[in-house]
């Protein structure tokens, strides 16, 4: 019996408890063989609102959540949110320091941890005193059906705090990005018009739901239509094959590397037979992808991709490309509805088309603010527009275009390098899987232009071959003087390549 419901329409447990209503029987949740109903994550997600009640939560306090990729998730999730606390996602690699920080930072009333790696997350919630339980699976839903549902979710309004999402930045120590109810559905709403979802659809989750485009364009978009969301807790290319194979999945959500890595092992002669079939539309984001893998992917897959824009304080979309509008590769379409972009110089004063300055947002998808972070909150907004710290350029046609991370620019003897261009010409050389352009300091050019690069399997090409064959193509003061062959590329949590941890290798002397 679903409780009273007592909450706002416009908050983000109403979405569960419509779907409940007109589909209690199809599958809300799977994973390989574990199965939810949208009863049954009704009904879990009622009882864990009870037993946090009971361990003494209070409409608004933090309860941190450090899992994988699973039901439990979910039930969670929305058990936190239907008890009108909010819920404080975490990655489940982060260490002890990591995590005490973020529990700190919080002020967690509650940590739910997962069984495999609990050390980590014991001794973090150790330092900072935090209430902690484990989690593992089976016996912890077995516990949640002992208690009895709650009789009533906690009345929340949209105004009200949803979550606090903990973006790691390129400097200092993570922020918590505070999100409304009312940020997380619009953004719901603009999700589903965008993907066309429906009840019939199957969703790839294969994005980490602790990270805001897994949660928000994964799980609450599937919720919110009656769709299933069909989760893979470490993504492998394989892996992804055969969950979309097994499960008919309709609708592809990654980031960059996730969509190279399947092209990848769908060109490779070593690839099994797949029906892919299903898939009709993808979504991309994170960072740019690069234009070849864009083309080659939608004509090996038959499946429309979106780029999409957005980070965790646009909640988090903000940008995209349409299924029934003219999409130009490179570009991350417009403005989703209701929300305003602009490209502005360092005094905010908005650029003419074509000239590259920094990408503002205004509208109902920018956060409340960061948690408890007033001066930072008010450096990343002013005036009511949300800084990115991404470049970007605006077309006549009113698409928008990423040039690059303001702090990933390279200015080498006076020139502006925009690392993502000299990597999309890497990326048309037959050799290269993954490239990522940096700036190094160079006593006489301030930076010079390096480029750390991963070949395709069963491939070779040498540094100074890639080295010509960018020369050959980009302007004098482009090309990277710096080129290094590396087996792989440091990358977080969605698959996204972080340069900031990128080293260059010692000459070698020898």
């Amino acid at each position: 019996m679903h409780p009273e419901p007592s909450h706002d329409p416009g908050t983000v447990p109403a979405l569960l408890a419509r779907s409940a209503a007109a589909y209690p029987d199809r599958p809300a949740l799977r994973l390989d063989a574990d199965e939810l109903t949208f009863a049954e994550l009704d009904d879990l997600s009622s009882r864990a609102a009870a037993q946090l009640r009971a361990l003494g939560t209070a409409p608004g306090d933090r309860v941190a959540v450090l899992l994988p990729n699973s039901p439990v998730f979910a039930v969670l999730y929305y058990g936190i949110l239907r008890a009108g606390a909010i819920v404080v996602p975490l990655n489940p690699l982060l260490k002890a320091g990591e995590i005490e920080h973020c529990l700190k930072d919080a002020e967690a009333a509650l940590l739910f941890f997962w069984h495999q790696g609990a050390q980590e997350a014991v001794e973090g919630a150790r330092r900072t005193g935090t209430p902690h339980l484990v989690v593992e699976p089976e016996t912890f839903l077995d516990g949640l059906r002992a208690h009895r549902p709650s009789a009533r979710d906690e009345p929340r309004s949209p105004t009200d705090s949803a979550v606090v999402l903990y973006t790691s930045g390129t400097t200092g120590s993570p922020k918590g990005a505070e999100l409304t109810h009312h940020n997380l559905r619009r953004n719901v709403d603009e999700g589903v018009r965008v993907l066309r979802l429906g009840p019939a659809d199957v969703t790839f989750g294969g994005l980490p739901l602790f990270h805001s485009f897994g949660q928000v364009m994964g799980l609450n978009c599937a919720v919110s239509v009656g769709a299933c969301l069909t989760l893979l807790a470490r993504f492998a290319p394989a892996d992804a094959f055969s969950v979309i194979e097994r499960d008919r999945v309709t609708v592809f959500l990654g980031v960059p590397t996730m969509y190279t890595l399947m092209l990848r092992l769908a060109q490779s002669p070593e690839s099994e037979p797949y029906d892919l079939s299903t898939l009709r539309v993808g979504l991309c984001g994170g960072s740019p992808l690069p234009v070849e893998v864009l083309h080659a992917f939608e004509k090996t897959f038959a499946c429309a991709v979106l780029e999409g824009y957005g980070l965790s304080e646009s909640s988090p979309l903000a940008c995209v490309n349409r299924i029934d509008r003219e999409r130009v590769a490179g570009t991350i379409g417009i403005p989703i509805d209701g929300v305003e972009m602009r490209v502005v110089d360092r005094q905010g004063r908005q650029l003419p088309d074509g000239e590259v300055g920094e990408i503002v947002i205004r509208g109902h998808n920018v956060m409340r603010g960061y948690w408890h972070r007033p001066q930072a909150t008010a450096e990343t907004i002013r005036d009511g527009w949300l800084h990115t710290g991404d470049l970007g350029t605006r077309d006549a046609r009113g698409d928008f275009r990423i040039v690059d991370r303001i702090k990933d620019l390279v200015i080498r003897g006076g020139y502006n390098v925009y690392p993502r261009e000299v990597e999309e010409v890497l990326y048309t050389h037959p050799a290269v899987a993954e490239a990522a352009v940096i700036g190094v300091l160079h006593d006489v050019h301030g930076q010079e232009v390096a480029a750390a690069v991963v070949l395709r399997a069963g491939t070779s090409a040498t540094p100074d071959e890639l080295l010509g064959y960018v020369r050959d193509r980009v302007a004098p003061f482009k090309y990277p003087r710096i080129v290094w062959i590396t087996d792989c590329l440091p990358k977080g949590p969605t698959g996204k390549i972080l340069k900031r941890e990128i080293v260059r290798p010692e000459p070698d002397l020898g």
